[in-house]
């Protein structure tokens, strides 16, 4: 056997049990599978001349760890500008947006990202604030759910936006005053194009850079995979160029999207797409949207919320969704489908028992982010076979426990203590797949653990928990991370475990992080990630 990689001293944590394996080392082969468990004199006379051989110093080693819920490139492109997500007033968005007007040349586009709607108060959200500060410049500002966004008055006078649209995309919307004037704020991404596409673009080695720069932090945060959740523009090729200079440190599973409109030959596409991919990547899944969000007021809830809005589907016709997942479930393509409010999710189940009706009960589908469900909606996750894709630091850091945010007065008492029952799914028998949605949210997936756990603002790790029944134990939000996301892509007998023969996608920790406090967490070293026994990550002590 040719070896790749030998780690020694070794604590190896079994994310299947939450106990260590009696083993102390571990042999990769050259197919980057686990080849040998054992101690660390049996295991070091596996070594030949060309294996890298680590001394870990009794580290902890998990399975590499996945997020379940990621966009890479379009988070690479979005994150270049201005972070407004620090701003937690009008005030401080006014200073910043000041200050990095003065860094532009004339003509040039202002760029920004992770702007929380908190900000406008009571206030309704539109550029009007921003006015005297951006006069004459465009400037594009992404709200921090990356659903809707604010364009200047140069930006939209740029883009011929003088008015309403209409979309395919039912809750897509270019908000206007009572006089027809676009206020700025623009819903969904079919409306936030009509800027985007007069915007500048970067150059296609940039994009390929930025990319490259974002994964390699990726891998350095303890991840070695990732669920993309698009795969837009120049993605695949990006990730195809990365593959094959062997500069991919993540394996990525990749979902593109299916939106309204999509006829018959379109949905052919996504079916024979399926499979397609490199060494580290491939396409696997359909990712579909049946509402956008509740901060914005395009959620699909079953009640509207406190300013009436919330009411509709994604979908104009709510059983064209319904028709395209029977499609896929029957060609055996598993789906994605991005459904936050009440009124959302029951559709996607509904649609996913429609689809299991006809047979096929293999494909895993699952619902992408879940942030309020009544409880008989619980259980038909289990019943369904549906996973549970949640992002818990979106409960941490978005919403208060005293419900004064945006998120929880558009939803009132009832609904808004509801949030994120990663609790009440797992005990309902579902899956819960763990992840960031960066760049929503950051990345480190020590984080998302952490949030899970503790249900906390991450920047004030001393203001009360929002829903602390909702908690998931360390384990539980390790396993969330690792075999969750394995079962999930329908991988629970090659990864996720630690394991002979299983993939050595691995990290490893200056401690364990099922004993680590949940605010200690984040802070966790992460001392070396490997990916098929490569090393994609070594700090400087190891």
């Amino acid at each position: 056997m040719r070896t790749r990689l030998v780690l020694l001293s070794a604590r190896l944590l079994d994310p299947g049990t939450g106990a260590f394996l009696p083993e102390t080392a571990l042999a990769v082969s050259e197919d980057g599978r686990i080849a040998a468990l054992g101690d660390d004199r049996e295991i070091r006379a596996l070594a030949g001349p060309a294996t890298t051989v680590v001394d870990l110093g009794g580290a902890v080693v998990t399975p590499g760890l996945v997020d379940g819920h990621v966009h890479p490139v379009s988070g690479a492109e979005l994150t270049h500008g201005l972070d407004l997500s620090y701003c937690v007033d009008l005030d401080d968005v006014r200073e910043a947006l000041a200050r990095e007007v003065r860094t532009l040349g004339r003509g040039e586009w202002l760029f920004g990202w992770g702007l929380d709607p908190n900000v406008f108060g009571g206030h309704p959200m539109g550029t009007a604030p921003f006015d005297s500060v951006l006069d004459g410049v465009p400037a594009f500002l992404l709200l921090f759910d990356a659903h809707s966004a604010l364009a200047s008055r140069r930006a939209l006078e740029l883009a011929g936006v003088d008015g309403p649209r209409t979309f395919d995309q039912a809750s897509a919307e270019v908000v206007c005053d009572a006089g027809g004037r676009p206020t700025g704020l623009l819903q969904e991404d079919a409306a936030c194009e009509l800027v985007e596409r007069v915007a500048p673009k970067p150059t296609r080695e940039e994009s390929r850079e930025r990319l490259a720069a974002a994964l390699r932090s990726m891998a350095a945060a303890g991840l070695t995979g990732g669920h993309a959740m698009d795969a837009n523009g120049d993605s695949l090729a990006l990730y195809g160029e990365l593959d094959a200079a062997g500069e991919l440190p993540l394996r990525l599973r990749v979902a593109p999207w299916c939106q309204p409109g999509t006829d018959a030959d379109g949905v052919r596409e996504l079916i024979g797409r399926q499979g397609t991919g490199g060494a580290l990547w491939r396409v696997a899944g359909v990712k579909l949207f049946m509402d956008g969000t509740i901060d914005n007021g395009t959620a699909w809830l079953e009640r509207p919320d406190c300013h009436g809005e919330s009411t509709h589907a994604f979908w104009p016709d709510p059983e064209a969704y319904t028709r395209i997942v029977g499609e896929l479930h029957r060609a055996g393509v598993p789906t994605a489908t991005h459904a936050i409010g009440d009124a959302a999710v029951r559709h996607v189940l509904d649609s996913v028992g429609k689809a299991r009706a006809s047979g096929g009960g293999g494909v895993r589908h699952r619902v992408e982010h879940i942030e309020t469900v009544p409880d008989d909606t619980l259980r038909r996750f289990a019943e369904l076979g549906v996973l549970a894709s949640m992002q818990p630091t979106h409960c941490c850091d978005f919403t208060r426990a005293d419900h004064t945010d945006n998120w929880s007065r558009r939803l009132g008492e009832e609904r808004a203590s509801r949030a994120w029952r990663c609790r009440d799914l797992l005990d309902s028998g579902a899956t819960v797949v763990l992840g960031s949605d960066w760049p929503i949210a950051p990345f480190p997936p020590l984080g998302v653990m952490a949030g899970a756990r503790h249900r906390r603002p991450s920047r004030n790790l001393g203001q009360a928990p929002h829903g602390p029944e909702q908690a998931l134990t360390p384990l539980e939000a390790l396993r969330g991370l690792t075999t969750a996301p394995a079962h999930a892509a329908g991988e629970e007998h090659e990864a996720g475990r630690i394991a002979l023969g299983h993939r050595a996608d691995l990290a490893v920790f200056g401690g364990d992080p099922l004993t680590t406090a949940a605010t200690d967490l984040p802070d966790l070293p992460v001392l070396l990630t490997a990916l098929d026994g490569r090393i994609t990550h070594r700090a400087a002590s190891v």
